[in-house]
């Protein structure tokens, strides 16, 4: 049993040797504590053991340490590491630092961590303030004083203004400013033909307006791109203006029939209530004649006179009545 013991005993030791380096070189990054070293980013065993229990990857942090050194930059493995507990992107703040100090631009480490924790890409705006950036806008659309549409493409020259980025409109708010002043120049213009014949009114007037305060964009230059004639607003709303007159006036019109027609029915109307009274009348005629006669106000000799004259009249009518006919 002691023999079996024995033998056993070296392999317990050396598996927990093992375990024991295994567990020491997960802890402790002895090979990026050896890189850093080497690189003369000198960062202590201890600390990176600390960043180890705090839950932060040392290459995160340590790889961009060295490179900041390697180009000369005066920041500290904590002012990284707090950056990165922020929730900052470590490594590209690096970046961005580097060629800000490449390319002459005042950027300090405070700022760059500030634009980074914005949201906005830090190395992408020093980029931008090194390499310009053409914006394209849409198609914007106007109508001159004479009422023809000019429709206009316009590249907007670009620079990142490291200074306002923080709290800075973006590119949305220069392509809506840029598209306000084509608009008032288009608008402004007595005819169509003053932008064709000078389109580098649009540049001047968005310029000297200043659209890029308060954005994070510095305006360089604006070129027109396109230009291009299209409807003509002020002829279509002039008959659009005369369909609705005439639409106006025909509702009139038939207004007016329809009151004409009532009033024609009024006056039928009202020749059929006197011919009703007409007949009324003369049905009272025989009614009269039979009370004068019991009344003895009329004799029956001139109630037969009267007849007579009656028949006589009678006859007359349809005598000429007849001739009228044969002379047709």
């Amino acid at each position: 049993m002691d023999m079996e013991m024995a033998q056993i005993m070296p392999i317990i030791i050396g598996v927990l040797i093992v375990i024991g380096i295994f567990l020491f070189l997960n802890m402790v990054p002895v090979m990026l504590w050896i890189s850093a070293w080497a690189s003369g980013a000198y960062i202590g065993l201890v600390k990176l053991v600390a960043m180890r229990l705090r839950r932060i990857t040392p290459s995160r942090v340590v790889n961009p340490y060295i490179k900041a050194r390697k180009a000369g930059l005066d920041v500290t493995i904590d002012q990284l590491e707090t950056h990165l507990l922020a929730g900052g992107n470590v490594d590209r703040v690096v970046d961005a630092l580097i060629a800000a100090e490449r390319a002459n631009i005042n950027l300090e480490f405070v700022k760059a961590v500030a634009i980074d924790l914005a949201g906005r890409d830090v190395l992408e705006a020093v980029q931008m303030s090194v390499n310009p950036k053409v914006i394209t806008t849409p198609i914007v659309s106007a109508v001159a004083k004479d009422g023809i549409e000019v429709k206009v493409v316009a590249r907007v020259t670009v620079r990142a203004n490291i200074d306002r980025l923080v709290g800075g409109a973006g590119e949305e708010t220069i392509l809506a400013r840029v598209g306000e002043g084509i608009v008032t120049t288009n608008g402004g213009a007595e005819s169509h033909k003053e932008i064709l014949k000078h389109p580098d009114l649009i540049s001047e007037t968005v310029l000297r307006k200043g659209l890029d305060a308060g954005t994070a964009f510095e305006i360089l230059s604006i070129d027109i791109a396109e230009i291009d004639i299209g409807k003509n607003i002020g002829a279509q709303l002039q008959t659009d203006q005369a369909e609705a007159d005439k639409r106006i006036a025909q509702a009139k019109a038939e207004e007016r029939r329809a009151m004409a027609v009532a009033t024609e029915q009024e006056n039928r109307a009202r020749v059929e209530e006197m011919r009703a009274n007409v007949v009324q009348a003369e049905a009272e005629v025989p009614l009269a004649l039979a009370d004068a006669l019991r009344n003895g106000k009329l004799g029956y000799m001139d109630y037969l006179q009267m007849q007579n004259i009656e028949a006589d009249t009678k006859m007359r009518k349809n005598i000429s009545g007849s001739d009228s006919t044969e002379n047709e």
